[in-house]
């Protein structure tokens, strides 16, 4: 085991042990009161949406409603109400007074019967038995004044007193919240503005019934802290602050006595079609007690770790290092291109899945290895033939222009002045060989550079060979030839001008190499897709050890190249390109009696 390497698993391990308590510390400490926040959030909003269908299906029954709240505050840890369109608690039956006004020419509220929520003006304890001293004239039979805004074309009373005269002094009842409020606005606006806005009205009159809750149904009241964000949302509703968003829930944070809570206000519609708004309120203060709590924790979770550090890195220098080493070991054979060595995989983890990368890896270097050598025996076998191929234009080219140079010295000399044409058509005629030689090899240039681009359209086949036949019918003539055909007629596709090539390099080279007399047979078949053209002639086989080189430059059959038959040596590998850019299917073969060539071409669909 190399020096050093236990020390190093061990200082990775305890580092790394230390780094993730940190930042498990850091994210409970910093992140996890936000996370807290947002998955309470989270809670409630979904709470909020099943209560919202229990809502609409017992909105009418005011018992269910006062249950459900209770088991929502149960369940949940959050206080919940029903408010109406404009802020007041919708089922505050069991805490109110009538009023009868009187009758006044000044107000447009006389002579009219008016009900005011009693929790937006005093506390339900203040009805009690040992506090009625507080509220002496809040009582059946009992005279009123009360001083408030029309908005919305109803009244908003903020002030309450026995008369008109004691409606600023202390012994008034007022809704807090909405004479905060009337002072805010008061701050933006102009006396005049708000007048504009919001007209005011004074009212006498007299108490006809006073309801306070009994039993079970005052605590509904007792939340003094709930009723005042109640309130205090009512008062921006009305003045108009509260942005009400149809189907739109807002979340707003408050900050009472030091404790952070969250308000949920989801506006929705009871089932007379009226706006409804359920307002929610939730503490925050359980996760401050909780992070507290964690770090105190921490002490053990670090004394705990550190155990574990020490208990890993032991672990870490007997298992991990051993197989690292064979590893090292191996790799570095593998750098001598020595990949007889494979590495045992005992283990099914990351380990194990790096011998095993590595013995997949010397595996595929070796084959690679294995690939190039083959492929630099390729290129040594290209290189070969391309010397063959400057060897055989030399040669092709070296017979014509030494005829040229031995007839230009006889002509020079002036011996057999009398055979002097003889000589110029010799001449002329080497010239010829010699632009058909250089023609066909520009030609099979072209074709092997790839930059070729070939035109296809349709054509009949038959009609292309007939056409064939007919030009080469003097060469059939010379040679004594019978020519056969049996065409159908077919509409292929391809490029008509080069598969006329290739019909006239194969009916050529088929003329060349069939003895006088003797016959050549051109058919096409049809396939299913395909056509296939076939040109068979009569005469000498060509040896099975030279069928795959007819195609090569140069190639006439005889290794001494002679010149009679009066070809390049181009005609069938240019036609082999050619067939190759149309991707069509072609070869040759040997027949009872004779040599086949064939070539196939795709039906016009």
């Amino acid at each position: 085991m190399k020096k050093g390497i236990v020390l190093k698993l061990f200082l990775l391990t305890a580092g790394l042990c230390l780094f993730l308590i940190a930042v498990i510390f850091t994210l409970q400490t910093v992140f996890f009161k936000q996370f807290y926040v947002h998955q309470k959030v989270e809670d409630v909003n979904a709470a909020l949406q099943a209560y919202e269908q229990d809502y609409l299906n017992h909105a009418s029954n005011t018992q269910e409603m006062a249950k459900l709240e209770q088991d929502f505050f149960q369940k949940h840890n959050t206080w919940i109400t029903a408010l109406d369109t404009r802020g007041s608690l919708k089922y505050a039956g069991d805490f109110f007074m009538e009023i009868k006004l009187d009758r006044s020419e000044e107000s447009a509220l006389s002579d009219t019967t008016i009900t005011v929520p009693l929790y937006s003006f005093i506390n339900v304890e203040d009805f009690s038995s040992n506090q009625t001293f507080l509220t002496p004239w809040i009582e059946e039979g009992g005279m009123i004044a009360m001083e408030g805004l029309i908005m919305n074309n109803q009244p908003v009373i903020q002030r309450m007193g026995r008369n008109s005269s004691n409606l600023r002094d202390e012994s008034r009842l007022e809704n807090h919240q909405m004479v905060s409020k009337e002072y805010e606005v008061l701050g933006r606006l102009s006396a005049v503005q708000y007048r504009e806005q919001y007209s005011t009205f004074l009212v006498k009159g007299t108490i006809t019934k006073v309801r306070v809750p009994e039993g079970a149904g005052v605590s509904r009241y007792t939340n003094h802290l709930f009723l005042d964000r109640i309130k205090a949302f009512q008062a921006d509703l009305l003045y108009g602050d509260f942005k009400d968003v149809t189907n739109a829930q807002q979340i707003v944070d408050v900050e009472e006595n030091h404790v952070n809570y969250k308000i949920f206000v989801d506006r929705t519609q009871d089932r007379d079609g009226n706006p409804t708004y359920l307002f929610a309120m939730t503490s925050l203060q359980p996760v401050n007690e909780a992070v507290g709590i964690i770090k105190d924790y921490y002490v053990y979770i670090i004394i705990a770790t550190l155990l574990l550090a020490l208990l890993a890195s032991f672990y870490y220098s007997r298992q991990i290092a051993r197989p690292l080493l064979r590893i090292n070991r191996t790799t570095r054979q593998m750098a001598n291109l020595d990949f007889s060595e494979k590495i045992p995989i005992t283990t099914k983890d990351e380990i194990g899945d790096l011998s095993s990368n590595i013995n997949e890896l010397s595996e595929r270097l070796h084959s690679h290895i294995l690939q190039l050598e083959q492929d630099i025996e390729k290129e040594k076998q290209l290189e070969h033939t391309r010397k063959e191929f400057i060897s055989g234009v030399s040669h092709e080219l070296k017979t014509p222009l030494s005829v040229i140079q031995s007839c230009l010295a006889i002509l020079k000399d002036g011996v057999a002045s009398h055979k002097r044409d003889h000589y110029f058509a010799a001449m002329e005629d080497e010239v010829s060989r010699m632009n058909v030689l250089i023609g066909d090899m520009l030609e099979l240039a072209k074709y092997e550079s790839g930059t070729y681009k070939m035109d296809v359209g349709s054509f009949y086949i038959d009609t292309l060979i007939e056409r064939v036949c007919t030009k080469l019918t003097p060469d059939f003539e010379a040679k004594r030839l019978l020519l056969s055909t049996s065409l159908i007629p077919a509409l292929v596709e391809g490029n008509e001008r080069r598969i006329e090539q290739v019909i006239v390099n194969f009916l050529t080279n088929a003329i060349s190499y069939t003895p006088e007399h003797e016959s050549i047979l051109v058919t096409t078949s049809e396939e299913r897709d395909t056509v296939q053209i076939c040109i068979e002639n009569k005469g000498a086989h060509i040896p099975d050890e030279q069928l795959g080189k007819i195609w090569d430059r140069f190639y006439r059959g005889e290794t001494s190249r002679h010149r009679s038959t009066g070809g390049t040596g181009l005609g069938l590998a240019i036609s082999q390109k050619i067939l190759e850019m149309h991707g069509a299917a072609y070869g040759v073969n040997n027949t009872s009696d004779g040599v086949m060539f064939y070539f196939q071409l795709n039906k016009k669909a």
